[in-house]
This record gives structure tokens, sequence and C-alpha cells, in this order.
């Protein structure tokens, strides 16, 4: 064991420390506060023999504090102070650090040069912290990570980013001592790494004729080429090299048996048919995937070999996700395989493939590392699984002894809004705010301390379908990464989630110097729909003091001499309401607007007999009666995502009411697997047990609506209501994602 001792000389002060939490992030484990201040010298003189590649990114870091050199006697001392070592060192305290800070000296110790390297990322945040008082509060800290696995990623086949924002990404992943970057390289729309045996995987599937624009469901493009866009050899070895100055693992992702369109393009004969292929256009998922013959693992093996030469990392990522089965069911070779290996069906042959991979990938002394779709049909011997569907991934992997990366699209996909979809970017769809990533606990609690264990960590992704320009990767990283960050450290808490607030928002000036484009929507206003006595009430919400809050409720854009908030804002009829904050009677915020489309429904209890999906599950069944009316341009908090499931609903009146009419909203993107609803049924009933039907509409008349659905019912009186919306079931050929369930989106149940 090391410790690196840092001696100053120092000024006694009688300043008081308040006890509230430091602005660190992540939270160390233990922190003690003692009595007494460390000064902050203005010169350092540092030790030859100290750690050279950690120090000099601490030099760098903290140039703006202090200088280094050789000072005066008032000039404080960086060294390397012996420290018996343990004989054998553990694995497992290799990221352990401690810093004890006194008002003499400031003694780092770790058993490794990663520990130190995080230890000073902790020191740097304290002097940059402590810098215009020019004293560092006495303390202890006592830190370790609680995941082995903290990782981020970063999609570039969609869109492209340089080698200097890609080195950007990593310095963000050391400053909050997360330690795995994990490279997404291949997909159906690029193919971003140089293959030396395989040049034309650059020179054709590196580019595209042009790149789908705005909303999904608008179907319009740029009509731009895009590429060619690729990493080199000596590029990538640049990268990795870079990371590991930080002490940050690679992790590189080649996707495989699907997502394989930009390959295909460049080499036709590992197809299952003889193409032509293009790299697409388009986003979502296509039939036209790797065909498990020998030709393509042998392609893929010869991949495989120089990915491993550049990339060190124990894990390689096979991808594994999203595998049509369209091709292999009309593929006679295919058809053979299952036969020949006594399969038991395309899923059998899905986990076929990946063991082939994972044996030639094993016998290299690597291992695997892919979604959780992997499972299907089996998971290979030494498979790790990265579990993005739901937790229900990681929890079958860690049952069976298998390794799992949590990183659950509700809470870690980053490619999510983050604030009121009205006022952010086009983004892919759900909605993941900074208090839902901070909420995450990546240990499931179906497992016992045993199986546990095998939870690696958690990670966020970052796809860039709608993600132009690293600006924008900005923007959806942060702040939401420092939430992350603390969920991989294991010190955060929701209860204590405005605390963390305020340490985030006291970052953004490190940030703001770093010249990073975050989102701001932390000040923006947060509307929470409730249920009221008469209906529905609004509340809002801010991170900064309420009485800012101003808001109208007739459309108008609030002003300083608006009304102040100061209560939920009842809802008993149409309206538009607006808000904002201010301070010093200046507009500190977006505007926040919503419209409220009120009927006999708003506001009353509903029962759902299957619950939606995680990633689309935002203020569950109440959703379908906050009379908010889903915008079909923007999959955010205002729809409920229901995946091979239908929507049985039951709306209880509280008395007899009257109505003739019945309206729900639903969606059709069939490249995100979503399909309109294949049928509709409404029943009534006065005693909520016995219902009958009233009304049934097929998927004719579904599709002329275009999902936007209003049943005339004629003069109805019920007490309940009960309505139930069919999803579209199994994926027919020819779609996107075929041969898998259909996800099912529903807004507003509305009755008049």
């Amino acid at each position: 064991m090391q410790r690196f001792l840092l001696i100053c000389s120092v000024l006694l002060s009688g300043l008081f420390f308040a006890q509230n939490r430091l602005n660190l992030i992540p939270y160390p484990q233990k922190v003690e506060l003692l009595k007494g201040e460390f000064t902050i010298p203005g010169k350092f003189k540092l030790d030859q023999n100290l750690s050279r590649l950690e120090t000099e990114y601490f030099k760098k870091q903290i140039r703006d504090v202090f200088t280094f050199g050789i000072g005066k006697k008032e000039t404080a001392h960086l060294v390397n102070v012996p420290f018996s070592a343990p004989s054998k060192r553990n694995p497992e305290n290799e990221e352990k650090y401690a810093i004890e800070i006194s008002p003499r000296q400031i003694i780092i110790s770790s058993n490794t040069k990663q520990g130190y390297f995080l230890a000073l990322q902790t020191l740097i945040q304290l002097f940059r912290q402590y810098k215009d008082s020019g004293k560092i509060p006495a303390m202890k800290i006592e830190d370790e990570p609680k995941f082995a696995w903290r990782g981020m990623h970063l999609d570039v086949s969609r869109h492209f980013f340089t080698v200097e924002e890609v080195k950007q990404y990593i310095d963000y992943l050391a400053i909050y001592k997360l330690n795995t970057f994990h490279w997404h390289l291949t997909d159906d729309q690029g193919w971003r790494i140089e293959i030396k045996k395989y040049p034309k995987l650059t020179q054709i599937g590196s580019k595209r004729k042009e790149s789908m624009i705005g909303a999904y469901v608008d179907n319009t493009f740029d009509g731009k080429p895009y590429g060619p866009y690729f990493y080199t050899q000596d590029q990538i070895r640049d990268v990795v090299k870079y990371a590991q100055d930080r002490h940050i693992t690679v992790v590189p992702e080649i996707e495989m048996p699907g997502h394989a369109l930009a390959a295909l393009s460049a080499y036709p004969e590992l197809a299952c048919t003889k193409g032509p292929f293009e790299p697409a256009t388009k986003w979502g998922v296509f039939d036209d995937v790797f065909c498990p013959k020998e030709e393509t693992f042998t392609f893929l093996e010869n991949v495989l070999n120089e990915v491993m030469q550049l990339f060190p990392s124990q894990y390689i990522h096979i991808g594994g996700d999203e595998c049509p089965k369209t091709r292999w069911k009309e593929c006679a070779r295919c058809q053979e395989l299952i036969k020949k290996y006594n399969l038991k069906d395309e899923h059998g042959l899905q986990s076929y493939f990946i063991q082939r991979i994972e044996k030639y990938v094993n016998s290299k002394g690597r291992k695997i590392i892919g979604w959780d779709e992997i499972l299907e049909g089996g998971l290979a011997p030494n498979a790790a699984v990265m579990s993005w569907t739901g937790i229900k991934g990681g929890v079958e992997a860690a049952k069976s002894g298998h390794f799992a990366v949590m990183t659950p699209g509700a809470y870690c996909y980053f490619d999510h809004y983050q604030g009121d979809p009205a006022t952010e970017p086009n983004a892919f769809g759900g909605f993941t705010p900074l208090d839902k990533v901070y909420s995450y606990q990546p240990v499931p609690e179906e497992l016992n301390v045993t199986q546990s264990k095998y939870i690696l960590g958690v990670q966020a992704n970052l796809w860039t379908e709608y993600i132009l320009d690293f600006k924008q990767v900005q923007y959806m990283i942060f702040p939401r990464m420092l939430a992350l960050s603390e969920v991989a450290w294991g010190t955060s808490d929701a209860k204590n989630y405005k605390e963390f607030e305020r340490r985030v928002i006291n970052e953004f000036e490190t940030l703001d110097k770093m010249s990073v484009h975050y989102a701001r929507s932390i000040y923006n206003i947060n509307g929470k729909v409730m249920a009221a006595d008469n209906g529905i009430a609004y509340e809002l919400s801010t991170s900064q003091s309420p009485s800012g809050v101003r808001y109208t409720v007739n459309g108008a854009d609030p002003s300083a001499a608006s009304p102040a908030y100061t209560n939920p804002i009842p809802v008993q009829k149409s309206m538009t309401i607006k808000s904002a904050y201010f301070e010093n009677r200046q507009l500190k915020s977006a505007i926040s607007s919503q419209d409220f489309t009120v009927s006999k429904t708003t506001g009353k209890k509903i029962t759902l007999e299957q619950q939606p999906n995680e990633n689309y599950s935002f203020g569950g069944a109440f959703t379908l009666v906050d009379g908010i009316i889903g915008n079909q341009r923007q999959l955010g908090k205002t729809w409920l995502g229901f995946q091979g499931k239908d929507v049985v609903a039951t709306i209880d009146f509280g008395q007899l009411t009257p109505f003739s009419e019945v309206y729900f909203n639903t969606l059709d993107n069939k490249g995100s697997w979503i399909h309109f609803a294949k049928s509709a049924h409404v029943f009534v009933s006065d005693n909520g047990t016995d219902f009958r039907m009233i009304k049934e509409i097929g998927k004719d008349e579904i599709l002329v609506a275009k999902g936007k659905i209003r049943l005339q019912l004629g003069n109805q009186k019920a007490k309940y209501l009960k309505i139930k919306i069919e999803n579209a079931g199994i994926i027919p050929p020819g779609n996107p994602g075929a041969d898998s369930q259909a996800w099912l989106f529903v807004d507003e149940i509305g009755v008049n």
C-alpha cells in the first residue's frame, strides 16, 4: 500500500464550516468533518516518485487553483511516502481510497494507482469548491465504489462523433468516477471501425445516402449523404490509451446477428438473401440479419480478431438484441441447421449463433457480453447480460449464475426526454428526468445475497438517432450522468434527492467552466396532475424557491405580475395552464404549458388489468384519465406503452352517469414496433361485476381514423365503464421486429 502525502504549512483559522454535505459528486461512502481548516497553498513542489500519469492529470485539472514548481518555505510538497503493503492484493479493494485532511497536511491512502486517481478526483472537487475561501475544512474520507461496472454508452453509428469529442466524453466519465466506456461501433446505419481484412466495411458501410429527420412518424429525410465516417485503427488505439490513462475500460460493441445492414451492404453474401443492401437511412429494426453459415462465422471471427487486438477489455460486446427471425424462417440453410443440431426453433438458432461466437472469444481469453435478448433459446455458458428491456434479463442471468449489468430503459436510457417534451429537443421518447435516474437501485429485490453478487453494476446508454452533434450529446447526458455516478457509487438515496439536486446546481459552475452544454430542465416548472374532490388539480414544483413561481389559466404567458403559485390549481374545465419561475421579476426558466381536456372520466378512479411497460409507465393508470391528450409526435410522459399486452381499463364514475361518446388515441410507428390497436370493445356496468358490451370496432375502422378513435354510443347511463383495446399481437412478416410482440400505445380515455 502507498500513501501519497500532501504536506504544507498552514495558518489556523477560526472559520466555522457548517455540517452541510460537501459539494462532491458522487458523494463518498464516509465523510467525517474535523476541527480546523487546511489552507490551500499558492504553489506546490512535486516529488519525482509520484505516479506520473495520475499526477500530471492532477496538475492539469487544478492549474486554475495554484501553480507547480519549486517554491519557498510556505510551498506545499506532494510526496510519495512508502507504506507497508499487504502480501496479497485484494482485487475488490483496487478502487478503495482514503483522504485525511488536517490543518497541517493532506494524506491520500490507496492500494493502487487507480485508487490514487479516484482520490485525486475528490481532491480536485474540494480544491475547486474552496478555491475562493482558500481553506478546506479538516476531514476524513473513507471511500470505495459499490459496483465494479460503472458505465456510459455512446452510439456512434446513427451519428458519428470525432476522436476529440469521444475523448471529451471519456473525460466526463473520469471526473465523476465512472470506469467503463461502452463504444457502440456498428449498426444498420453505419460501420465505424476500420477492419483491415475487410476494407469494404468502411468503404461502403460507413456512409448512407441520407438520414431521417424530425419525429419518426413524419417519415421525412434530409436528402444529404452522410459519411464516410469511421475510426482508423490508429485512432482506436489512441482513444483506448487515452481512456487507460484515466483508468477507464473501453468495451467495444460489434452488433450480431441483427442490426447488420451496414455490414451486409459491404458483404451481401453473409445474408440469407442476395440483396442488394444499403446502410439504413431510417431508424428502427430491419429483417436482414447475418445468416448463421460458415462464411459468416469466418467473417465475424476475423473481425473479432482485429477488434480484440485493439481493445484489451475483458468483455467484448456482441449486441444480440432485436434480431428478427423472418429471414431465418425462410432460409433453407437455417432450417437445416435447426434440424441438424436439434434446435427448438429460430430462437434456439440465435442461441447457437451466440454460443459459436462465445466459444471463439473465450478461446482468445476474453468474454462476451450482450443485450438481454441473448437469453433467448438459452444463454451461452460464460456470457454476461446487459439488461435493457427491464430488470427481468438481469434477474434471470443472476439467478443462473451469470454476471449482469443493469441498464433498464426506464431509468438508464438518456435518449429519453428529461423535461417537458414541449420545451425539450426532439428525443426518442419516454420520460426519464433527473430524479428518476437518481431513484434507481441496480440490485433487484428478487435476488438474494448470493445472487446479488452477480450484478456487476449499472450503465446508462445514449442512442443517437435524434442527436445530431456533440453539444446535444452533452445536453442529453448532463446532469443525468451525475445522478448515474452516485447510483453507481452506491451513495444515492431517493429520500435525499433535494440535497443531491442542490449539489447538482452547484456543479453547474464546473460544467460552465468546461463549456458543457447541459440541460437546464432542473430549473423549469414540473407539473403533476393529481386527483381532487371535483376532478383534478395541477401541482407545480421547482428546484428553486416556490415563491418565484407564477402561472396563468387562460393560455397567456405568465409574467412577474401573474398570480403566485401557492397550492395545486383546480382544473374543472378545459383550459391551458402556463407557468414559469421568476427571480427579481426576471424570467429565469422556460415557460411550461399544459393543455387540459376535461371529460366525464377526468380524475375518476381507474384500474388496469395489466400494467404498462416500465419504460412507458409515467403516472400509471391515472395517466389515462388525467385530462391530458398525448402528442402523437412525442412519446413522452403522456402515453402508456404495453408490449404484447391488451389495455383493459375499468373506470368508476362514482354514480350513474349519462354519456354518449368514448374517445382515445393509439399510435402507429412500425419502425419502433408500435402498431395500431387490433380492435376495441366498450362495456358498461351498474355494479362493477356484470358488464355488457355496447360497442366494438375492428382494425379497419381504427386505420381509417388514424388512431384517433371517437366512438358514438347513443344515449348510455352507467356507473362503470370498461374499455378493452386489443394489442396487434405478433408483428407480421415484412415489418420491423417481425415475429416479436407488438407495442400498443394509448393515451387519454375520455367520455362525453
